[in-house]
Order: C-alpha cells, then sequence, then structure tokens
C-alpha cells in the first residue's frame, strides 16, 4: 500500500477563523459558463450536440475527475506510467472545474478542514444547497490563519503539471474550435458552456449532500464533518456517492466497497490494472490500523453525530 501524501500543514492554522470573499476569475468563469448555456443552449439544441453533451460530460468526470485527478493525482491511490499519468490529469482539466494544483488545493484544504474539531460552514456544507453552490462557484475562502499546502515536487516541478495549471482555462478555447469544426455552434455551446457548467455545479452538488447527514457506516473520531453514502446513485456519480467509505479509506482506489455499491472508476482502474497499467493499487487498511474509525455492523445509521477522539 503507498504511504498517503500529507499536504496540509495546519499546526498554526484555524479552520474556523475566516470567510468566504469573492473571486473574481472563478466567479467570471463559472458565470460566463452559467449564462452562456442558459441563453444558448434552447437556440442551438440539436440531437447530435445533446448526445455529445451528455457522452463527454460523463466520460471526462469519470475518467479525468474521478480515475485521474481524485484517486490518482489526490490520493495516489493507485500509479501508472507517466505518459497514461498525464493523459488522465489532462482530461481532469477539460473537466473545467481548476487546473491540477488548483484542484489540489480544493481538496486538501477542505480535507484538512473537515478533519479537525471544528470548521468554518464553507468546509462543512452546512448552509442552504442555493448557498453553498454560490460559495463554492464565485468564492474562495479567506483564512485568518491559513494552513500551509505544499504540493510534493513530482508534480509541483514536473513541465506539464506547471503548464496545465497556468492555461487550464485555454483548452476550452481549443475544444471549441475542434466542436465548431465538426458540429458547429451547437457543438460548441452544449460541448463546452454547458458541459463545464453543469460538471462544476454537479460535483459541488454531490459534494454537498455527500457532507450532510445521510447513510453511514464509518465514523472517523475526532473529525467534525462526516460523510454520507448516497445509495442508487453509485453509476451516476462514478462511485463518488459512497463518500463515508472514502472519508474511511481514502487510501482505497475502490469507493464502492460494500455488495450492490456501484463504483464505475473502480471498473476503469481495475482494467487498467489488469493489462498491467496501473500499480500499487491501494485497497482498505488493515483491521489492527482503523484505530481512527468506528464501525456500526449492519446497514449503519443516520446521523450527524461526532465522535470525539478517544
Amino acid at each position: 500500500m503507498m504511504k498517503p501524501v500529507l499536504r496540509v500543514d495546519g499546526a498554526r492554522a484555524s479552520a474556523i477563523h475566516g470567510r468566504p470573499v469573492l473571486d473574481p476569475p472563478k466567479a467570471a468563469w463559472n458565470s460566463a459558463m452559467l449564462v452562456t448555456a442558459s441563453c444558448l443552449c434552447p437556440v442551438f439544441c440539436t440531437p447530435s450536440a445533446i448526445a455529445l453533451f451528455l457522452i463527454l460530460t460523463y466520460l471526462t468526470l469519470l475518467i479525468g475527475h474521478s480515475v485521474g485527478m481524485h484517486r490518482m493525482m489526490i490520493h495516489r491511490s493507485f500509479k501508472c506510467p507517466k505518459p497514461l499519468e498525464r493523459t488522465l490529469i489532462y482530461i481532469g482539466v477539460l473537466v473545467g472545474i481548476s487546473g491540477p494544483f488548483g484542484v489540489i488545493r480544493i481538496h486538501d484544504t477542505r480535507d484538512w478542514a473537515q478533519r479537525q474539531r471544528a470548521c468554518h460552514d464553507f468546509f462543512a456544507h452546512t448552509r442552504p444547497l442555493a448557498q453553498d453552490l454560490f460559495w463554492q462557484l464565485t468564492c474562495r475562502f479567506e483564512f485568518e490563519r491559513p494552513p500551509k499546502l505544499t504540493i510534493e515536487p513530482n508534480l509541483a516541478d514536473d513541465p506539464w503539471y506547471r503548464m496545465m495549471e497556468s492555461t487550464w482555462r485555454w483548452h476550452q478555447l481549443a475544444l471549441a474550435g475542434f466542436f465548431y469544426v465538426l458540429g458547429g455552434w451547437p457543438w460548441v455551446v452544449w460541448g463546452v458552456c454547458a458541459r463545464v457548467i453543469v460538471s462544476t455545479a454537479g460535483h459541488w452538488t454531490v459534494t454537498h449532500f455527500c457532507h450532510n447527514p445521510g447513510q453511514r457506516t464509518w465514523l472517523v473520531r475526532g473529525a467534525c464533518v462526516q460523510a454520507s453514502n448516497l445509495p442508487g446513485l453509485g453509476l451516476l456519480t462514478y462511485g463518488e456517492c459512497w463518500h463515508n467509505n472514502h472519508h474511511a479509506f481514502p487510501e482505497s482506489a475502490r469507493i464502492g466497497l460494500e455488495p450492490g455499491q456501484t463504483d464505475p472508476a473502480w471498473w476503469v482502474i481495475s482494467a487498467l490494472e489488469g493489462c498491467g497499467l496501473a500499480q500499487h493499487v491501494g485497497h482498505p487498511r488493515e483491521a489492527e490500523r482503523r484505530e481512527d474509525l468506528v464501525h456500526f455492523s449492519g446497514s449503519g445509521f443516520r446521523s450527524d453525530a461526532v465522535v470525539p477522539d478517544v
């Protein structure tokens, strides 16, 4: 099993003190996609454009975001050859949420905050969905005492990833040009604008519900935010809906751990492993190393209770 990457040093930081503030580039990017899609999708609506939107949205989120960025890049739950690694992360960049370093920063800062004794609602996702979406799509969190984030050198010093981080928005323009040649304006509007805003808002919507009270089998001791599983949504969310499992076992490449927990991203990783393209595939740690967890047998429970440190 690969050792987890510890990127956040929160020794002198506070996950509570601070506030969401408008992030102009983020707000402009997501607002432009939302307004353009809302105004032009009804005008440029063709069967081929809708098919492109559905297929590309699903595949980029599945292969690029869930497999490449989340399970491989962030959690290092498997390794693959460098060309394939870069390809997976590039597909993740095309989702349109952020560049690779930006995604790491968003994820790891939130993950650190949620594992403290208390954290701001911005990280806990406890406000109503509409407010939470507004914050995540237009704001950044301004800490009074911020944690220190250090991205490991094999990513931070890689010229490919540095280029992806500085140019991630522009790749949508190249994609738009390609789509215009193949399908005209309907493919541009549906394949870029609609796809990006639905992917981004959809990501934060799933995140919101996965971090609110729901079905839980595991509790992480001392964590102020306990994740939930969302039964029945495995296929739609690429397996990311089994988030209670993921909080308990972030080292595992497979998130749908129980029978019936559909996990398409795991199917992809398993296929890569079968072809020899994925190595050091992570699995849930052994029972004797789960002292940070409390397990509830059966179907779990529904609660927002926090288990304190013992």
